[in-house]
């Protein structure tokens, strides 16, 4: 995390709390989260350089940096085209050339790059998606996402064992919620 300068995902008015381990806002109402949730997140999936990884909730790019510093491969899914735009030119800026971005809904996931060795979700879900578990690898993906009401989540790592999905509770949070047809009902258009 060291390597990745976090204010390169920040607007100009946020760049002076760069390294404070905290939420900060962006545009659109999302947040870019705090280093300590980023590093647990990441950890979680426990990564490796040949892994293949699909990240729900591109934002700013800075979760998707750590990822590309770490794997093989990044898909990352983003449903604010804005949002999906500058992290794209932050991700350009520091050569992060294993990172592939798509605007739309994540909860649906990418089936056609399916599967995953790790799905990271970078925002807070009513429930588990079905069609993320669906698109991990048989015997051994991860799922990190944080699951609850709107206000507050749990921090759940799913593993896949064929057609089982065993889940443990890693710690509560706090996350933006997860709008889709598998997450919480659609927002208006931001």
């Amino acid at each position: 995390m060291g390597m990745i300068p976090r204010e390169l995902f920040l607007p100009p008015t946020q760049r002076h709390q760069a390294y404070k381990d905290r939420a900060l806002p962006l545009s659109q109402g999302q947040t870019i989260s705090q280093p300590f949730m980023v590093a647990v997140m990441t950890e979680a999936l426990d990564l490796d350089p040949s892994f293949r990884v699909l990240e729900i909730g591109t934002g700013s790019g800075y979760q998707t940096a750590i990822l590309a510093h770490l794997v093989a491969e990044v898909f990352s899914m983003e449903r604010i085209p804005e949002l999906a735009s500058q992290a794209e030119d932050a991700l350009d800026a520091l050569g992060c050339e294993n990172v592939r971005i798509r605007v739309a809904d994540g909860t649906l996931g990418w089936p056609d790059e399916a599967p995953f060795d790790g799905i990271l979700v970078t925002a807070g879900a009513p429930h588990i998606p079905e069609s993320l578990k669906d698109q991990l690898i048989e015997d051994g993906g991860r799922l990190v996402v944080p699951v609850g009401d709107r206000l507050v989540q749990e921090l759940v790592r799913g593993t896949r064992r064929g057609d089982s999905f065993e889940s443990e509770n890693l710690l509560a949070c706090r996350f933006v919620p997860l709008f889709g047809e598998e997450g919480w009902e659609t927002p208006e258009a931001p």
